[in-house]
C-alpha cells in the first residue's frame, strides 16, 4: 500500500536558491518530471515556509546565499525537522564543504552545473532512501520520542482500549480535549497502529489559514484559478492518499470547506479550486477539536452531517491536571530533549519546582509544561519559572481569602449585606479569577485574552481596571 501511495500522489519539492533563473529552471524541470515545486529566495523564508505548515518530501538547498547561508540553513533545519530529505545544491566544489554539508546532516550532493537526468537520479535516490529508512525506524520504534510519557498514565487506559479496537479499521476519528493536551499525539496513534501506517500522515491546522486559503491548501487549485495561481498546484488531500490526513482544529472550518470535506467523507472525491474535473482520494480522516462541536450544531456554525460522518469514533483527552501521573515522566523528557536541541546542559530541576509542578493546574496542559522547561533549559535557570509558579500560589490564596472574607462580613452583619451586593461580590471575584489566569497565559497579550474570552477587546480593558488587575 504505500508503494501505491507513493506512486497515485505527486511529491513536493522546495527549492532554496538566491539565483531567480535557477530557481525558475529547477521549477520547470521539475514540473516536467512530475513533481509538485514550491521556492524561496533564502534560508529564512524557507524556514518561515516550513513554519507555516509547508510539507514537501524534499529540499534542494544552495549552498551560497546572501545572509543566512546553505549551511547554516541546513543546520536549522536538521534541529526543526530532522527526518525531512535535503539536497544541497552548489558551484562550489570544495571537499570540506561537501564533508561539512554531510557531517550536518544532508542526505546527498550535487555541483552546478549539472545533468538534469543527474538531478532527479539524486532526488529518486534519496527519497527511496529516506522511505527505507522511515519503514525500519517504524518497525523498531512504533512511537515517536516522548509518547511513552503521554501513554503511561490509567487516565488514558480508555483511549489506548478504543485505539486497539480500530486498528483494523478505516472509520473516522474525531479527538475532542482541550488545547495542548496532545491531541496530535492521539492522532499519530491512530495512523501508526493502522493498516495505513506505511503511507504518509499529512496535518492541516484549520485554524492557521483562513477560508478560500484552508480550501486551497486541502484540496488544491488548477492554474488560473485565482490572481498569482501560476501552475496546478496539490492539496493535502492528495498528498495522503491511501494514508492518513489530520485536520486540527476543525471547528474553525469555513461553510465551504465543510461542504467539500462532507463530499471527501461520503464518495471519496472533489474538485480543485478552478477546477471541473473530479480528483479521487482514498484516505483515512482523523480530526481534532478544543470546540464543543455538538454546540456548534445547535448554533449552526457546523454542519450536523459532517458532524455525524467525522464523529463516528469519539477520543476525549482529558487534560494534564486530571493526568498528573504523568508530569515526572514527561518533565524528564522534555528535558533531555530541549538540552540535545539547543545544545545545553541538562539542568537538574529543585524538588521546590518539582513539587509546584505537581500542585499546578496546567491551564495549557502539556504545551505549558514543555514551554517552561523549555525556558529553564535555554536560560539555565529555573528561577523564573519558580516565580511564576511562586506568584500565582500567592495570588490564589490571597482571591481564597477575599471570598472568605465577604462570607465572613455576611455572617457578622448578620444578613445586612444585600444578597444582591453578594452576589455581585462573588461574581466579580470569579471574574477577576478567570480574566487573571487567561492573561498569565497568554502573557498579558490583551487582544488574545479577549478572544479566549469571548469578550470585546474593549470590554476586557474594562474589566481589567474593575478587577484592579495588573502584570506580576
Amino acid at each position: 500500500m504505500a508503494a501505491t501511495s507513493e506512486k497515485t500522489r505527486a511529491r513536493r519539492v522546495l527549492v532554496v536558491d538566491d539565483s531567480e533563473g535557477i530557481r525558475s529552471f529547477l521549477v520547470s524541470l521539475l514540473t516536467l518530471r512530475g513533481y509538485e515545486v514550491d521556492t524561496a529566495e533564502d534560508g529564512r523564508k524557507a524556514l518561515a515556509l516550513l513554519g507555516e505548515g509547508a510539507a514537501p518530501d524534499l529540499v534542494i538547498l544552495d549552498v551560497m546565499m546572501p545572509g543566512a547561508d546553505g549551511l547554516e540553513t541546513l543546520r536549522q533545519l536538521r534541529q526543526d525537522h530532522p527526518s525531512l530529505p535535503v539536497v544541497m545544491l552548489s558551484v562550489v566544489g570544495n571537499a570540506r564543504t561537501i564533508v561539512e554539508a554531510m557531517q550536518l546532516g544532508a542526505d546527498d550532493y550535487l555541483n552546478k552545473p549539472f545533468e538534469e537526468d543527474a538531478l532527479e537520479a539524486v532526488i529518486e535516490r534519496v527519497l527511496e532512501r529516506r522511505r527505507s529508512q522511515d519503514r525500519q525506524e517504524d518497525l523498531a520504534a512504533p512511537r515517536r520520542p516522548g509518547e511513552d510519557a503521554l501513554w503511561q498514565g490509567p487516565s488514558l487506559a480508555r483511549v489506548r482500549e478504543v485505539l486497539t479496537q480500530i486498528a483494523d479499521t478505516d472509520v473516522s476519528v474525531l479527538i475532542q480535549g482541550e488545547s495542548g493536551v496532545g491531541k496530535e499525539v492521539v492522532a499519530r496513534a491512530v495512523h501508526r497502529t493502522s493498516s495505513r501506517c506505511e503511507a504518509a500522515f499529512v496535518k492541516v491546522n484549520c485554524a492557521a489559514l483562513p477560508g478560500e486559503l484552508l480550501e486551497s491548501e486541502l484540496f488544491g487549485y488548477e492554474r488560473g484559478a485565482f490572481t498569482g495561481a501560476h501552475a496546478r498546484k496539490q492539496g493535502k488531500f492528495e498528498a495522503a492518499d491511501h494514508g492518513t490526513i489530520f485536520l486540527d482544529e476543525i471547528g474553525e472550518m469555513s461553510p465551504a470547506a465543510q461542504a467539500k470535506l462532507l463530499q471527501v467523507l461520503q464518495d471519496g472525491t472533489f474538485n480543485r479550486l478552478g477546477g471541473n474535473r473530479e480528483t479521487q482520494v482514498d484516505v483515512r480522516v482523523v480530526s481534532a477539536t478544543n470546540r464543543p462541536l455538538d454546540q456548534m450544531v445547535q448554533t449552526r456554525g457546523f454542519r450536523e452531517d459532517l458532524f455525524f460522518r467525522l464523529n463516528v469514533v469519539s477520543l476525549v483527552v482529558p487534560p494534564l491536571r486530571e493526568r498528573r501521573e504523568e508530569i515526572a515522566g514527561l518533565v524528564e523528557h522534555f528535558l533531555d530533549r530541549f538540552a540535545a536541541r539547543y545544545r545545553r546542559a541538562r539542568p537538574q530541576l529543585s524538588a521546590q519546582l518539582r513539587s509546584l509542578f505537581e500542585r499546578y493546574s496546567f491551564p495549557g496542559n502539556i504545551r505549558e509544561l514543555e514551554n517552561m522547561l523549555k525556558r529553564v533549559v535555554i536560560l539555565g535557570s529555573e528561577a523564573p519559572i519558580l516565580q511564576d509558579l511562586l506568584a500565582g500560589e500567592g495570588g490564589r490564596s490571597r482571591r481564597a481569602e477575599r471570598f472568605q472574607e465577604l462570607l465572613d462580613e455576611v455572617e457578622e452583619t448578620a444578613g445586612e449585606v444585600p444578597l444582591r451586593e453578594v452576589g455581585h461580590r462573588a461574581s466579580l471575584e470569579a471574574e477577576r479569577e478567570a480574566i487573571e489566569q487567561v492573561l498569565h497565559r497568554t502573557g498579558w497579550n490583551r487582544k488574545q485574552a479577549a478572544r479566549i474570552l469571548g469578550v470585546s477587546y474593549k470590554t476586557l480593558l474594562g474589566k481589567i481596571r474593575e478587577c484592579g488587575l495588573r502584570p506580576d
